[in-house]
């Protein structure tokens, strides 16, 4: 495969560029979640994740992860069960359950965005300066053309709402 500015404008070969980087950060993810694995799958991390983002209720969690509300309401009970998410009646409105992270739910957000912050540091601190501003570059224009917001907007582990059927 060629590695000029011509194999760059190729699209198979930014497109193959592209997977190549993405079972890196699919590795990363997974070896992220393996000290949490025993205690949750990782839909039930990505869960966890919109779950952590604030107040939400059970459909809206559903539409944002783009499952069946039955589907959510089952993981729910699962990570009530094991701890994690705690049912609440919304003060506002009695009608209405909310979901939150208990302080385990919590940690084990935060362990696993760790472990996955700081594998990522490491591999782009091995990259050169100059090649460090061009993978921001190219990363930012990446997920805005995929319609992704931007890191730490609101969802920092990516995963915002489904797209559109």
């Amino acid at each position: 495969m060629q590695h000029d500015d011509t194999a760059a404008d190729d699209l198979a070969a930014v497109t193959s560029a592209v997977l190549t980087a993405s079972r890196l950060l699919v590795g990363i993810s997974a070896r992220s979640l393996a000290a949490a694995e025993d205690r949750v799958t990782v839909p039930q991390f990505r869960m966890l994740v919109v779950v952590g983002q604030g107040e939400t209720k059970l459909v809206a969690l559903a539409d944002r992860l783009g499952v069946n509300p039955s589907t959510a309401m089952r993981m729910i009970d699962r990570l009530e069960a094991a701890g994690l998410v705690s049912r609440e009646v919304n003060p506002r409105n009695r009608r209405e359950t909310v979901l939150r992270l208990t302080g385990e739910g919590r940690r084990i957000v935060q362990d696993v965005t760790d472990r996955r912050l700081a594998e990522i540091s490491a591999i782009v601190a091995r990259m050169a300066p100059d090649q460090r501003r061009a993978l921001v570059t190219a990363m930012r224009a990446f997920t805005e053309a995929g319609g992704e917001p931007p890191a730490g907007a609101s969802f920092p582990l990516g995963w915002p709402e489904a797209p559109p059927a």
